[in-house]
């Protein structure tokens, strides 16, 4: 039993307690060495009675480690406390995307600040995919929001290397709101399946709502793989179509419709936010960090 005060490994002192998750409970604790907060991820013990809770657990390590970018949450190291496996975090003081959704007016956010949000969010997970890494799992949930803007992805839990990737069926039916149709068929997620979920996301912080939506997963599912893709500005007239032609094309039915890469994805933003007719609002810091004015 972890308590305030313990100190794991002669390293990190527990200094409070964050969150208790399915897969593990996350304690802020003090680095003695690097002399900061971090945030510990350790493995609850029940989950270890299932080797395979314990081998994803060492594989979001794996993958945690080798991703280093300012729009991901930092890997800072991992052991062992009373036989359980635990991950050092970077410690993140902000909100996720999803706490910011609902407590804005209207669960959404401006066009500015949407696009502000994608272009760090499409920057981080071109990073991602250029070390052949499938994040599976996009969505507000995961996806941390600072108080100056800034944005980190966190949550590789499900995330694989492209030549080992499995379907988890089980992670699917927890996110079907992001989930390309492909997915949901049962094939491999992949570069297009991210793409997909991303769009999503934009819809999603751009309108205060989801395209599709039923009483069960299962008729959410079948509304992603059959029913076409809702057109945001149908829902909200004041956002700009060159955001509406975006979204609809990475959330097209085909995979090999949709943006070949995220950094095209990207690209498109910047190219649609560079359009100052789009956007009548005061620009923040982070679009200046892009090159906006």
């Amino acid at each position: 039993m972890i308590e305030i005060g313990d100190k794991i490994d002669g390293r990190y002192r527990i200094t409070g307690r964050i969150a208790h998750g399915g897969m593990a409970d996350v304690y802020e604790a003090f680095d003695i060495v690097l002399r900061r907060i971090v945030a510990l991820k350790v493995m609850r013990e029940d989950m270890m009675k299932d080797p395979r809770n314990v081998e994803r657990f060492n594989h979001e390590c794996k993958i945690a480690s080798t991703l280093n970018n300012p729009n991901i949450v930092k890997w800072e190291g991992q052991g062992i406390i009373e036989g359980r496996p635990y991950m050092a975090n970077e410690y993140v003081e902000g909100r996720t995307l999803r706490d910011k959704l609902n407590v804005a007016a209207g669960h959404n956010l401006s066009a500015a600040e949407a696009c502000e949000v994608m272009l760090q969010l499409t920057s981080g997970v071109s990073y991602i995919h250029n070390h052949d890494i499938i994040h599976c799992d996009i969505k507000p949930d995961n996806l941390f929001y600072l108080a100056d803007g800034s944005i980190k992805i966190t949550d590789f839990g499900i995330a694989s290397f492209k030549n080992e990737i499995e379907v988890d069926k089980n992670a699917i039916s927890g996110t079907v709101y992001y989930c390309a149709p492909e997915v949901l068929m049962g094939k491999e997620p992949s570069v297009a399946s991210d793409i997909y979920s991303m769009g999503v996301v934009f819809y999603e912080i751009l309108t205060g709502t989801i395209p599709f939506d039923a009483p069960t997963a299962e008729e959410i599912a079948l509304k992603q793989i059959k029913t076409k893709f809702p057109e945001p500005s149908k829902i909200l007239s004041s956002i700009p179509l060159a955001l509406d032609k975006i979204i609809i094309k990475a959330c097209r039915k085909r995979p090999e419709e949709r943006y070949a890469s995220s950094l095209l994805m990207h690209q498109a933003i910047e190219n649609a936010y560079s359009d100052e007719k789009n956007f009548k609002e005061k620009r923040s810091w982070i679009a200046r960090l892009f090159g906006f004015k």
